[in-house]
C-alpha cells in the first residue's frame, strides 16, 4: 500500500506539538513516500487567531516556508516533501490565495472551512447551534470549489462534530457539497483524525464525530476521488491505527482512493 499524508500540522499553529523535522522523522520511520506539510494559514490581518492557538502569526509564514524548503532539498533522495497550507475560503480576500500560490509558490492549498458566514455573521464550524447553518457551510464550500485555489477539501463532513440530530438540512448540506465536488472534479479528504477522537454520544447515535457514515455512503455512490490523510497534530500520529482504520473504512465502502493530488 502507498503511504502518503498531505495533512500535517506543526507547533506553529498553537494546538499541535513538534517541529517540521519531528514530523519528517516520523514520516521516514513510517516509510511514507510523500509528506505534505499543511499548517493552518495565517492572514495578514490576523483574523481567526485572536486566541493565538489556531494558526501561526503572519510574521512566521516565511520561516515556515523556508524551513520546509530546506527539508525538501536535504531529504529529496529519501522522501517527497511538499509545502502546503490549510485555509478557509473568503471571497473578499481572493488576492491572498493568488499571492500564496503564485508569489510565495506554495505547492498546494487545502480548503478547511473552520469558519464561514451565516446570516451575515462569521460563525465557527465547531460551535453551531442550528442545522440551518449547515446549508451556509455547504454553500460556502461550493463557492470555494468554483475557484481553482484548492487541491482538495479537508474533512468535508466536519459540521457533524456538532451535537445536533440529523435532519433535512443535513441531507441538503451533503447534497450541495457532493454535487459541487462532482461539478468541479474536487478531491475529498477522508480525515483519520475523526477516528482518533473516538466514539461519543450524539442525539442520533453513538458515532465518531467524523467521518459520518451518511455522508460517505453518498460519496460511495459516485466516483469522486478520495485522499486519506492523518491530519496529525503530533508526530506519533503520522501513521497510526487511525490511519489504518481510515483505509479499512474507505475500502469497505468502495471509495475511489487516490494517493497523489
Amino acid at each position: 500500500m502507498h503511504k502518503v499524508n498531505y495533512h500535517t500540522h506543526t507547533y506553529r499553529c498553537g494546538h499541535a506539538v513538534g517541529t517540521e523535522l519531528d514530523y519528517l522523522k516520523s514520516a521516514l520511520e513510517s516509510k511514507l513516500t510523500i509528506l505534505g506539510f499543511s499548517d493552518h494559514a495565517p492572514y495578514p490581518d490576523g483574523r481567526l487567531n485572536s486566541s493565538k492557538d489556531t494558526r501561526m502569526d503572519y510574521s512566521e509564514l516565511q520561516d515556515y516556508i523556508d524551513t520546509v524548503r530546506y527539508l525538501q532539498i536535504k531529504y529529496k533522495d529519501k522522501i517527497k516533501i511538499l509545502i502546503g497550507l490549510e485555509i478557509e475560503y473568503d471571497e473578499s480576500v481572493s488576492s491572498y490565495y493568488n499571492y500564496l500560490l503564485n508569489y510565495l509558490s506554495i505547492d498546494y492549498l487545502i480548503l478547511g472551512q473552520h469558519a464561514f458566514l451565516s446570516k451575515g455573521e462569521l460563525v465557527h464550524t465547531f460551535s453551531l447551534s442550528s442545522t440551518d447553518a449547515y446549508i451556509d457551510y455547504a454553500l460556502s464550500i461550493s463557492k470555494a470549489l468554483e475557484t481553482d485555489f484548492f487541491k482538495f477539501l479537508a474533512h468535508p463532513d466536519l459540521i457533524f462534530v456538532n451535537n445536533l440530530p440529523w435532519d433535512e438540512n443535513c441531507d441538503k448540506a451533503c447534497e450541495i457539497i457532493i454535487e459541487s465536488a462532482l461539478k468541479n472534479d474536487t478531491i475529498l479528504e477522508l480525515n483519520a483524525n475523526g477516528f482518533r477522537k473516538g466514539i461519543t454520544s450524539f442525539p442520533d447515535v453513538y458515532r465518531y464525530p467524523y467521518p459520518h457514515d451518511k455522508f460517505w455512503e453518498r460519496v460511495a455512490k459516485t466516483n469522486l476521488k478520495v485522499i486519506i490523510n492523518s491530519d496529525c497534530h503530533e508526530p506519533k500520529f503520522m501513521w497510526d491505527s487511525s490511519m489504518d482504520q481510515a483505509y479499512e473504512y474507505a475500502k469497505k465502502l468502495g471509495l475511489n482512493i487516490i494517493y497523489e493530488i
